[in-house]
This record gives structure tokens, C-alpha cells and sequence, in this order.
């Protein structure tokens, strides 16, 4: 039995905790907060309950077999899951409407073709089929298995099959999402759809590879899924599940250097000047964190994956409305920015009018809100601020400061236009609005710890391997990384999986190469 000091509770952290309690190994998680699970916290004022982290689950798949490698009791007897129906309302740009099925090809293509004219339906359901090569090409060496040391092939090779395309007197293929909008989908509508997918992990489209036709085909695939009571509920069920394994837990303990003895990671050491010994340490944290926690010790493995482009950030808008929530309506919708060219360049650019895309979540869930009110949240993904990490947060005034957008005046302004752009999916909600609470970066800083209140991406291949993360063994031996900042990436399934990655290398070894 071997004693695992795990820094950070965070669903990476927790998943990889779980498994090696189960595994017979002794456990402990030391985590800086006074809580569990990382982003994926509640918000509670006057009755109402927010999400203000991820607020959907794709592919619950992962967090299943999680339930069932860590014990007899599965998870649908932990947390109710509900199949989101539509998965998604879309208000493009010119007006027009259209609500996706969850999970049904034929039903995509039938609503596309309503709602945007015929042939609609039929482009987007042969992208489909060829984004489901891109992903069962991918699937297994990005997901399921450690990082392959010649990584490179994972970074060179366009997994997308993408379509030939005459320009100019020569044939091409697209190389990168926007492309694969222009060229294969060929309507304004679906590019904007495709690349909302992008824009929803903080992706620039334009330079982001075609390989990322993976995420809306991960979604149709698997269906979108919604917690009871919230997202949070799942992060309580695997916290649950983890003290049933018996491991253990110290809230308010701040680690602030990794031990090595020998040559091998020997422990942590906390703010408090004490010390943990483990004969392994699992770090769920942030790049810049582990840089600190190691004494600035170059931690990643020989020929790592190259540095990744600026993450981006999200601002989060909580309204509590008088009033019930209208039969029917759909638990989320995507109002799509009225200019494409000027967000992509307020957000990935240097200048820009900042009017950006914004999704509006509107649970089925009586838990969320007193009766005869509805907890309606707004979201948009904004540049996060580099630098900025949780000790820097009074200087972190306005979101301008934050953002370092040079035509937004403060906060308030960009949280009225999304009110305004609301509107669109929520007629009638400013009359509704009792009252609303913002959730900037630096609440994600103050949770997470990741600086300037990044977010982290899924990897992805192509695109010269700027969308790998580093691999979850590093160069001390005995210290793994896990979550989404290391392979495989953001998200709540990557997170699953990356601790399931670290359980069966500590477990199995080196050696270990995935569950078949």
C-alpha cells in the first residue's frame, strides 16, 4: 500500500483519488479551498441555485465507469441524470430559429432543413460522418491512452477527412474549422453553428484545427446530459464516493512546495510549515502553480508537447426572474453574435466592438428555483488575463482590467448587452429580472487557481500539437499532473479520464497503456 498525496479537489483530482483509494493505496487530497470539486461549484441567494461552472455533461460514460470500477453502487443512484431534449436552441445572426434533437442524426437533419432550408440537413449530416472518422481515429491515443512519447504523429497528421475543394484553380483541403464551415457546410448559419463549439471552449475557429470537428460530433454522438439540482451534484457524488474508499480529506491546506528525496517526489510540504510524506504525488493544478510548487524544476518529460495558445475565460451572468419557466422551452439556447469577424477579433485579436456570442441556460429543474421563478444563466467566453493568479485578485476591479479589451468601459456594460442579447431566447426578461449576480475571471481564479482565470481545452490533434496538453508523468519520478491542464485536457469527461490515466500508471506502472 502506498501513501498518495493529492494536491488539489478538483474532478481530475477526485476521479484519480477514487480509484487509487479502491486500488488499496492510503490517499489524501490537500486542497487550497474550503471545498470540493473545482469549477464546479453552486451559487445559492434568496431560494434560487446556480451552476457557476460547466452547467452540462457530455458523455457521461466517463463518470459511469468510474462508479462502477470504485464500487457496487452506480452512478444514476448517486445523481439523477436527465437527456437534455432539444440538446440545443440556435438564434442565428439574420433571425432565424432552429432546435436540434439530442442525440438523433435524422432528427438534426430534418430540423436543418426546416429551419434553414433544404439541403441544410443533408451538409451537416455528411460532416457528421466524417467527423466521426476524425474521432475514431482519435479516440483511443488521446483519450484513453498516456501521451505517446512520438506524440508528433498525434501533432502532424489531420485526422479530418476533409472534402476537396477547388479555389483558385487548385484543389484544397480544409485544414482548419472556419474552413471546413466555408467550404463544406457553406451557409453562414452552419459555420456558425460548427464553430460555436469551437468558441465554447475559447477556440479561435479560424486557426483551430479541422480535427476539432470531434466536439459537436462528441455531443450528437453521446447526447448532452443535465444533473438534478445542478452540476454540482455530481461533483458531491464523487466527493461522496471518495470518502467511502476511505480517503482523506484537508480543506484550507494550501500546498506550497513538492518534496523530493532520492531523486523522487517524497511528498508535499503546506503553508503552514508542515510536512506530508507520500511515496507519489498527484498535482491537479494549473502549469503555472506546479512551476511554483516544484521551485521552478523543469518537471515536464523529454520532447513535451509544445506551449499552448492563451486560454480564454468566461463571464457568467445569474438572473433570478419572477415568473415560470414557459412549457417546452429549451434548457439551452446560443444566441449567435450579430458580427463574426469583430468578436473573433475582440476576443482572439488585438481591438474589436465586443458583442459576442452568449448561451442561455434555462433548467427544467423545480430545485433551482423558488416556485413560480426561474434561475436563468448567461454565459460568454471573454480573453482571460495572463499573470493574474489567485493572490492578485484587488486588483482585479472591472473586467476591463481583467479582459484587457480597450473599448470596454467596465463590467457592467458588457453584462447589459448580454441581458439585451438574452432577450433574443427570454422575451420579456428585463421586466422579469429581480435581480442578477456576475461571476467574473477572477472568480474562476479564486476557485480554480488557474491564472487569468483560464479555462482549460480539450486536446485535440493537428494543428502541430498546440492542442496537446503535457503528459501526466512528468521527469520527478513519483509525480504525476492531473485535470485539465494536463493530458487530456479541459472538460468534465477529459477530466475523468485523465484520473483514470494516472490510477493505471501508479497502479500498473509505465507500462500501463489504457483500459482495453
Amino acid at each position: 500500500m502506498a501513501r498518495i498525496a493529492v494536491i488539489g479537489a478538483g474532478m481530475g483530482a477526485l476521479t484519480a483519488a477514487a480509484r487509487l483509494a479502491v486500488a488499496g493505496h492510503r490517499v489524501a487530497v490537500y486542497e487550497r479551498t474550503d471545498t470540493y470539486g473545482g469549477a464546479l461549484r453552486r451559487f445559492e441567494r434568496d431560494g434560487f441555485s446556480f451552476d457557476t461552472g460547466p452547467a452540462l455533461l457530455p458523455l457521461p460514460a466517463v463518470y459511469r465507469d468510474l462508479f462502477v470500477k470504485t464500487g457496487k453502487e452506480p452512478l444514476e443512484s448517486c445523481v439523477e441524470l436527465v437527456q437534455v431534449d432539444p440538446s440545443a436552441r440556435h438564434v442565428f445572426a439574420d433571425g432565424t430559429e432552429v432546435s436540434l434533437p439530442n442525440a438523433s442524426r435524422a432528427g438534426v437533419v430534418a430540423a436543418l432543413d426546416e429551419g434553414l432550408g433544404a439541403g441544410a440537413g443533408k451538409r451537416w449530416g455528411d460532416f457528421l460522418v466524417r467527423a466521426r472518422e476524425a474521432w475514431d481515429r482519435t479516440r483511443r491515443p488521446l483519450l484513453e491512452e498516456p501521451l505517446w512519447p512520438n506524440w508528433q504523429v498525434l501533432a502532424e497528421r489531420e485526422p479530418y477527412p476533409a472534402v476537396p475543394h477547388k479555389r483558385l484553380l487548385r484543389t484544397r483541403r480544409a485544414g482548419t474549422l472556419a474552413e471546413i464551415g466555408a467550404w463544406e457546410l457553406r451557409d453562414p448559419r452552419l459555420a456558425a453553428l460548427l464553430e460555436s463549439h469551437a468558441l465554447g471552449h475559447g477556440l479561435d475557429p479560424r486557426v483551430t484545427p479541422a480535427s476539432a470537428a470531434v466536439l459537436p460530433y462528441l455531443e450528437h454522438a453521446f447526447g448532452t446530459w443535465y444533473v438534478r439540482g445542478g452540476l454540482r451534484e455530481l461533483a458531491r457524488a464523487v466527493y461522496e464516493r471518495c470518502l467511502a474508499r476511505r480517503v482523506e480529506f484537508h480543506f484550507g491546506a494550501d500546498v506550497t512546495g513538492v518534496l523530493e528525496k532520492d531523486g523522487r517526489a517524497s511528498g508535499v510540504e503546506l503553508a503552514d510549515g508542515s510536512v506530508a510524506e507520500a511515496d507519489f504525488v498527484v498535482a491537479g493544478v494549473a502549469p503555472g502553480a506546479l512551476a511554483r510548487l516544484t521551485a521552478g524544476t523543469v518537471v515536464r518529460g523529454d520532447g513535451e508537447v509544445p506551449p499552448q495558445p492563451a486560454a480564454a475565460s468566461r463571464l457568467t451572468l445569474l438572473l433570478a426572474l419572477r415568473g415560470v419557466r414557459p412549457e417546452g422551452t429549451a434548457h439551452r439556447t446560443v444566441v449567435h453574435t450579430q458580427d463574426r469577424e469583430a468578436e473573433l477579433e475582440a476576443l482572439f485579436g488585438t481591438a474589436g466592438d465586443f458583442r459576442p456570442t452568449v448561451t442561455v441556460l434555462r433548467p427544467d429543474d423545480p430545485r433551482t428555483a423558488p416556485a413560480d421563478h426561474e434561475a436563468v444563466t448567461l454565459t460568454t467566453v471573454v480573453p482571460a488575463r495572463p499573470g493574474r493568479t489567485h493572490a492578485d485578485l484587488a486588483d482585479l476591479a472591472d473586467l476591463a482590467d481583467l479582459a484587457d479589451l480597450a473599448d470596454l468601459a467596465d463590467l457592467a456594460d458588457l453584462a447589459d448587452h448580454m441581458i439585451t442579447v438574452a432577450e433574443r431566447a427570454v422575451p420579456g426578461l428585463r421586466e422579469r429580472l429581480l435581480w442578477h449576480e456576475v461571476r467574473t475571471p477572477a472568480d474562476i481564479v479564486e476557485t480554480t487557481g488557474a491564472e487569468g482565470g483560464a479555462v482549460p481545452v480539450p486536446a485535440l490533434a493537428a494543428g502541430g500539437g498546440r492542442l496537446l496538453h503535457p503528459s501526466n508523468t512528468t521527469r520527478v519520478p513519483g509525480l504525476f499532473t492531473v485535470g485539465g491542464w494536463a493530458h487530456p485536457g479541459g472538460g468534465l469527461p477529459h477530466a475523468g479520464m485523465s484520473g483514470a490515466l494516472v490510477a493505471g500508471l501508479i497502479v500498473e506502472g509505465p507500462e500501463f497503456r489504457g483500459s482495453q
